[in-house]
């Protein structure tokens, strides 16, 4: 057989059930890789609907009386304790060595990013409202935008389309939430239409609202700092599972030796069989073992200000679910301070 025989062999289509098979290994291949792309947005979609069951469920459990400090040191060792063993199966075969500055930095995070933002998080919340509290995390993006820039971690690049929606993004997330803080009107959705607010009227319930704003941006702060330095760690350190065990451990640590310090009620530390357990439970092994690890996992492939813009969804599912659950009522009008009255 000539060569020319074999080329026009070769180049004879091949078989329908063939071509069939080979068609759809192509199809299944180009399936897979767009799911691996978008794999990304779908992780950043599930950590918002999991932060919205921590707004709801963190409110709920300290409007029932359980303190911040102690809810946060709970939440952290149930986070430990669930990421322990698999940090320790699926990664005990790693070559990646823990250095004494690698530890150091871990360390800062968690006490930064970690403790003092779970802390000023809670305890804003309890000034104002979940709804509010979560509209304050709009403000994130922007900081992390920020910060990475003046840290040179990403390019502007202002030229280009894709930094120009990078600024634009940053204005119009800062934007709403001070439309959300400042813009008051009509109720959009009251369950009994009644409305009773939580603080008495008066100079108090405008300091006790004032002081919740700054520190939920106290938290928005600290955790655009978590957000940052997760990047430059993960280089340092690229173990994933066992960073994230290793910033729960410090935090539950640190947040321990707050909470006995500012809490010495023993009462304030018995669990029992009640929402306030549940709360934990969920905060502490879905929302801090699980959302973190994603999290961490996001800022490796995508970066730390693709982690940050998804926070506007937790507004609106928090608004929602609060609405329903709560009785919280949305407004939207006059210029004063923005207040969500909850229902009775």
């Amino acid at each position: 057989m000539t060569s020319q025989q074999l080329t026009l062999i070769l180049r004879r289509p091949l078989p329908f059930p063939l071509a069939r098979i080979s068609t759809d290994k192509m199809a299944l291949r180009y399936s897979l890789a767009a799911m691996e792309k978008h794999k990304p947005y779908v992780v950043m979609l599930i950590i918002q609907f999991i932060y919205t069951g921590m707004a709801l469920f963190s409110k709920a459990a300290i409007a029932e009386g359980m303190k911040p400090p102690v809810f946060v040191a709970y939440r952290q060792a149930l986070a430990t304790l669930a990421l322990a063993p698999f940090a320790f199966f699926f990664e005990r075969k790693g070559s990646h060595r823990l250095t004494l500055n690698a530890l150091c930095k871990i360390f800062f995070v968690s006490l930064c990013g970690v403790t003092l933002s779970l802390n000023l998080y809670f305890v804003g919340m309890d000034y104002t409202s979940a709804t509010f509290a979560t509209a304050m995390t709009n403000n994130i993006p922007v900081m992390v935008f920020v910060m990475v820039v003046l840290l040179r971690i990403e390019s502007l690049s202002i030229t280009q389309w894709h930094g120009m929606a990078k600024v634009s993004g940053a204005v119009l997330g800062l934007s709403g939430a001070m439309v959300v803080t400042f813009y008051k009107g009509p109720a959009l959705y009251s369950q009994h239409g009644k409305e009773i607010s939580d603080h008495s009227s008066g100079t108090s319930t405008r300091e006790e609202w004032i002081k919740g704003s700054l520190l939920l941006l106290g938290s928005n702060l600290t955790w655009a700092i978590w957000l940052v330095m997760q990047a430059p760690i993960l280089k340092q350190y690229p173990a994933k599972l066992r960073l994230t065990t290793l910033q729960c451990c410090f935090s539950c640590v640190i947040s321990t030796v707050y909470g006995a310090a500012v809490e010495r009620n023993i009462s304030s530390w018995k669990l029992g069989w009640d929402l306030n357990l549940l709360s934990v439970a969920y905060c502490g092994i879905v929302v801090t073992g699980l959302s973190y690890w994603l999290q961490v996992w996001v800022v490796d492939k995508k970066g730390p200000v693709f982690t940050a813009i998804f926070s506007p969804l937790a507004l609106i599912l928090t608004a929602i679910s609060s609405a329903m659950i709560f009785k919280e009522t949305l407004h939207c009008g006059r210029f004063a301070p923005c207040h969500i009255y909850p229902t009775n």
